[in-house]
């Protein structure tokens, strides 16, 4: 079990069934109840993914994610109340890899778990070559390291973040719909009100300091969906 979880939820008797479920499955799990505590614990720890509950004593998931997103590594998925827009948007906005709503099946939460981790980069991975890397003006990005610049400078991505502006730069002058850019990175269909491709998208552009009102590097294609461009990176 080298898998390392932290379970970021006040309802004792949920986070004790929800740990051992995920602990059946070879998942190493420790459980944290407040909010504050948790806080300490992510930057200390360094786990590889943090399930994180909105509602908690001491401090609420949104100011934890918060808080963390700049020095944690590794991967949150934020557990929201069901059918709350806000809180799943918020919870993107805040740095939240990805979010699921309460209250969710063990089995649904393993294999969204397990999707997530899929895309974390393993201890041995090297780069493979140049079809690993890309370049357009002064922005450069790769898989391999999981990095990008923009004139030199370092961008702080999160990992769906960065899944997210990889996909869209390997279709670069091509338009992807939300449908394909869910389906490729979540494993669902757009459903016509799932917003957080949009979330990311808004998160991205202050990122690369693409104009919100007018964006040029990741343009929006009205009634179609998302275009990176291959110019204007200068």
């Amino acid at each position: 079990m080298n898998t390392r979880i932290l379970l970021v939820e006040d309802d004792e008797r949920l986070a004790e069934l929800t740990a051992e479920y995920l602990t059946k499955n070879d998942l190493q799990v420790a459980i944290e109840p407040r909010g504050d505590v948790a806080e300490t614990r992510i930057l200390a720890e360094q786990p590889d993914l943090v399930i994180l509950d909105v509602m908690l004593p001491g401090k609420d998931g949104f100011e934890v994610c918060r808080a963390v997103r700049s020095q944690y590594r590794g991967v949150i998925l934020m557990l929201t109340a069901r059918d709350e827009d806000f809180d799943q948007i918020l919870g993107l906005e805040m740095g939240a890899d990805d979010y699921i709503a309460k209250p969710v099946q063990p089995r649904v939460l393993l294999a969204r778990i397990k999707a997530l981790l899929r895309r974390l980069p393993s201890p041995g991975d090297t780069p493979a070559g140049e079809a690993d890397k890309m370049t357009f003006g002064q922005f450069r990005i790769s898989q391999a390291t999981r990095t990008a610049t923009l004139a030199g400078e370092g961008i702080d991505l999160t990992t769906a973040e960065f899944d997210l502006l990889w996909l869209l730069a390997t279709h670069a002058g091509n338009v992807l719909s939300r449908d394909d850019l869910l389906q490729e990175l979540r494993g669902i269909g757009f459903d016509g009100l799932d917003r957080s491709i949009d979330a990311r998208i808004s998160r991205l552009r202050k990122k690369l300091n693409d104009d919100p009102e007018n964006p040029t590097r990741i343009k929006t294609v009205r009634g179609k969906g998302y275009l990176f461009s291959k110019h204007d990176w200068n």
